[in-house]
């Protein structure tokens, strides 16, 4: 009796790139409709076995994707390309793996990560949005650039950011390390009372809805609402009781984590050239 040895297990990671518009989040649930679900049955298709992804950085129900990265694990041998044209092959429209690189099993999307990535866009105009419904943020009152600037300030480095933290947060600390918010207005185009914003965040780790929250604050701030010492006063409050309302997902994008470069991982992707900047 001939016998077969059993096929070798690889790790392949994959750069994910989604438009979280009509997605319950990125998290698997049991009545489906979520983004992991959608790549986890286009995987199994294309591989032809049940596949699971672990992610690098988990998206609430309308937040998009630019560069999210899952790492999985197959005995199936083929080449990147094969990875990236054959699952794409199988995904909706709004979904598509960007790139693919076998790496080597202590490679972790999530606990590899060094940084994670967002982005927030609003567009400031005194017209809510229709052609970009569902991709921006919107205010329809000016925003004082220096003032948010001044507000952000106090929020960098590591903090108790319970204040800016949902009820729904597994986390188990509210203590996170925020390593810098970019605030930018863009040229607004012709003929066009408002502009375009954008909102960088960068951090180790966040909490749900923390970026949000933040950004709920601070268009308090930009548009006069509350003065730039408010946001201090909320942060050391640790309630979220005494914070703006959390500001909606549809502007919000996750860039993607950030990994030692030994990993060879790319950093930029298509996706991140239609940002305003």
């Amino acid at each position: 009796m001939s016998m077969t040895s059993p096929r070798a297990t690889r790790r392949v990671a994959l750069g994910v790139s989604y438009r979280g518009t009509q997605y319950k989040g990125w998290q698997s649930q049991p009545g489906g409709g979520t983004v992991q679900d959608a790549l986890e049955s286009a995987l199994a298709a294309f591989a032809v076995e049940p596949v699971k992804v672990l992610c690098a950085g988990r998206t609430d129900a309308g937040v998009h994707g630019i560069n999210q990265v899952v790492h999985l694990d197959t005995t199936l041998d083929r080449a990147p390309f094969s990875w990236v044209r054959g699952t794409n092959a199988f995904l909706p429209s709004d979904i598509a793996v960007q790139w693919a690189k076998e790496v080597t099993p202590d490679f972790h999307a999530r606990n590899s990560a060094q940084g994670r990535r967002y982005a927030y866009v609003l567009l400031e105009a005194a017209v809510r949005p229709a052609i970009e419904a569902g991709q921006v943020g919107w205010v329809f009152r000016p925003l004082d650039l220096a003032a948010m600037e001044q507000a952000a300030a106090c929020l960098i480095g590591e903090h108790d950011f319970s204040s800016f933290r949902s009820a729904q947060c597994q986390s188990p600390t509210p203590v996170k390390e925020l390593r810098a918010i970019r605030i930018r207005r863009c040229v607004a185009p012709v003929g066009m009372a408002g502009a375009y914003w954008r909102f960088d965040f960068e951090g180790k780790a966040f909490l749900h809805h923390m970026i949000r929250n933040i950004m709920g604050c601070l268009i308090a701030v930009g548009t006069g609402t509350q003065p730039p010492s408010w946001m201090r006063q909320v942060l050391a409050a640790r309630n979220r009781q005494v914070a703006a309302p959390t500001f909606s997902p549809d502007g919000l994008y996750f860039l993607g984590p950030q990994y030692d470069p030994v990993w060879e991982l790319p950093t930029e992707v298509p996706g991140m050239a239609w940002l305003p900047d």
